[in-house]
């Protein structure tokens, strides 16, 4: 069976993502054992790349402003510290998505962090 119009990357019975070729002389659909000789890979070639964000791109949490004010949304909430009422927060999702996200509050006064989960 010619594959010259096909798609490389994909069985030609099944659609299923094909494995890279190997040191065998067949690739194997692992889905329906379909097998392609390797010769037909031959002169193909695979690049991938991998980015990474540079450092000076990553957000920041709030309560890392250059200039000290901490920013955000303030609510009555008194800190277990020093006492004063009003607090920052922010919300992440730090555990599964179907788990709801985790709230952080960093006192105005003190800076004192704590965090809820709701």
């Amino acid at each position: 069976m010619s594959r010259s119009g096909a798609n490389p990357n994909f069985c030609p019975e099944c659609g299923s993502v094909l494995p890279l070729p190997g040191l065998r002389d067949t690739v194997c659909c692992p889905r329906c054992s379909f097998g392609i000789p390797v010769a037909e890979f031959s002169g193909q070639e695979i690049r991938s790349s991998v980015v990474f964000n540079p450092a000076e791109q990553t957000a920041r949490a709030p309560e890392n402003e250059p200039d000290g004010a901490l920013k955000g949304p303030v609510v009555d909430r008194r800190c277990s510290r020093c006492n004063q009422e009003g607090m920052v927060y922010h919300t992440r999702q730090t555990r599964s998505a179907d788990e709801g996200q985790t709230v952080f509050f960093t006192c105005t006064r003190c800076r004192h962090q704590e965090k809820e989960d709701s």
